[in-house]
């Protein structure tokens, strides 16, 4: 994974809430799971927080056409997201929670939990749609707003995060850059990261203000 990427995911993060589309009505639809394979080995299964690796492909339910293939989009690369944050419609999110790596799963997604009343044009799908996933899984790791990212960065174990800290979690990103970018540009992100998580303005990142995605207290 590039540093571009793991930057953009680090400085998107706070601003997530409901993927593009998708309804934030209440329903009492249920988003259907079937297991088509799980690995006997399963050391590990995602959770909230955690990024994800994974090919999926979507279709109607109602006549099984296809609106889209990850396999051909992006050169067929898996795509990279971290679960539960909304970078995915709300029924990915909840579908893809306890997998493990290699398993593979086929979905259906009621309009509630994908793209509603409004439908997605962009994506061919029209309104009301239930829509249905197969899946497989290929990565779980921790992500960026992990706790356990978090006390990595909070060198001082003090719960909140300086800006020194950041700067120094961020140098040690740079610099496995194949292309290190220059003190100017270090600075920017650093800025724009406090401009966008120091919500209260004392000069420190707290885990409310982090958006800690934790699988333990603090």
């Amino acid at each position: 994974m590039n540093l571009l990427f793991r930057l953009a995911v680090f400085l998107s993060l706070w601003c997530c809430s409901d993927a593009q589309g998708q309804t934030k009505e209440e329903s009492t639809e249920e988003v259907k799971i079937e297991v088509l394979h799980r690995p006997e080995n399963c050391s590990k299964t995602s959770r909230k927080g955690d990024l994800l690796n994974a090919h999926y492909d979507g279709y109607l339910a109602k006549d099984g056409s296809k609106f889209y293939c990850s396999r051909t989009q992006d050169e067929g690369h898996p795509k990279w997201f971290v679960l539960g944050v909304g970078h995915v419609i709300k029924g990915l999110d909840i579908a893809m929670m306890d997998m493990c790596p290699g398993e593979k799963r086929k979905v259906i997604i009621p309009p509630s939990f994908a793209y509603g009343k409004e439908g997605y044009a962009e994506g061919k799908i029209p309104p009301n749609a239930t829509l249905m996933f197969e899946i497989e899984l290929y990565a779980v790791t921790k992500g960026p707003r992990s706790i356990e990212t978090f006390k990595q960065i909070d060198t001082d174990n003090d719960r909140q995060l300086s800006k020194a800290e950041i700067e120094l979690y961020l140098q040690k990103d740079f610099e496995k850059d194949a292309n290190p970018r220059d003190k100017s540009y270090q600075k920017a992100v650093l800025e724009d990261i406090f401009k966008k998580n120091d919500h209260n303005g004392d000069g420190f990142i707290s885990p409310k203000e982090y958006n800690v995605h934790q699988h333990d207290e603090l």
